[in-house]
């Protein structure tokens, strides 16, 4: 399986929207509601806290955790959302409503290490995708410590925030997911994880964009769950999860 380079994920992206004409919304959705059935596909058998903080930055990796979280909540967990950057496009200000349409609390104060850690089961990490660039801006400082020093497992979706899209993480205080999970195909950071899942959420890459930058995507065999295949222990071996 091919793992993509920061560029590769932005062409893939840009050919998504303009030659397949899909929507940024309708994308979202779909990677966000994968997301939230790989959650529960790994840990809810497992997590005793079924409430989860989901950390949103400002970008479409915070749309995606904008909508996993509304999923959660049909999937018997308790999602509260920080997001602290908001943007004003319509798009996200509707996916914020949805959130609070349906109990979500959703809040700009950083939660302390010790709340997070008292408190939550889980931790959904959608603040960085594939187009951040290190260093981590200011505004992001305090979350990003918390995330760095948790002992309750993180869930990243995409890219784990703070790593370099190609070259994993930066420095030994670099956070370390418990959980991955990749959308449309997998990027090379992560080839750097280490005793984590790994997952490949969203069935909307059209045969001929795989061909062209020769993904090698497993097949989703009918799994009702949206997961194509889990790596686990950061092993190399690769399992149908159907």
């Amino acid at each position: 399986m091919k793992y993509l380079n920061q560029q590769e994920a932005i062409n893939v992206d840009e050919e998504l929207f303009n030659e397949y004409k899909f929507s940024v919304d309708q994308l979202m959705e779909l990677a966000g509601l994968s997301c939230a059935h790989a959650i529960n596909d790994c840990y809810g058998a497992t997590v005793e806290k079924r409430k989860v903080l989901v950390c949103c930055g400002p970008g479409n990796n915070g749309g995606d955790g904008l909508v996993a979280a509304r999923h959660l909540v049909l999937m018997n967990y308790e999602p509260h959302v920080y997001y602290p950057k908001r943007t004003q496009k319509v798009l996200f200000v509707n996916l914020q409503h949805q959130c609070e349409s349906m109990g979500i609390a959703v809040s700009e104060d950083c939660p302390t290490l010790d709340v997070v850690n008292r408190e939550f089961g889980l931790v959904v990490d959608a603040l960085f995708g594939f187009s951040f660039k290190p260093p981590v801006r200011e505004a992001f400082a305090p979350i990003m410590g918390v995330l760095e020093k948790t002992t309750v497992p993180i869930v990243s979706i995409d890219i784990p925030s703070g790593w370099h899209v190609e070259e994993g993480p930066q420095n030994e205080t670099s956070i370390k997911p418990s959980c991955l999970i990749s959308l449309t195909a997998p990027k090379m950071c992560a080839k750097h994880l280490a005793n984590a899942k790994h997952y490949l959420g969203g069935r909307f890459v059209p045969p001929k964009l795989q061909e062209k930058y020769s993904m090698d995507l497993p097949t989703y065999a009918g799994n009702p769950v949206s997961v194509a295949f889990i790596i686990e222990n950061s092993e190399d071996r690769i399992e149908n999860n159907s």
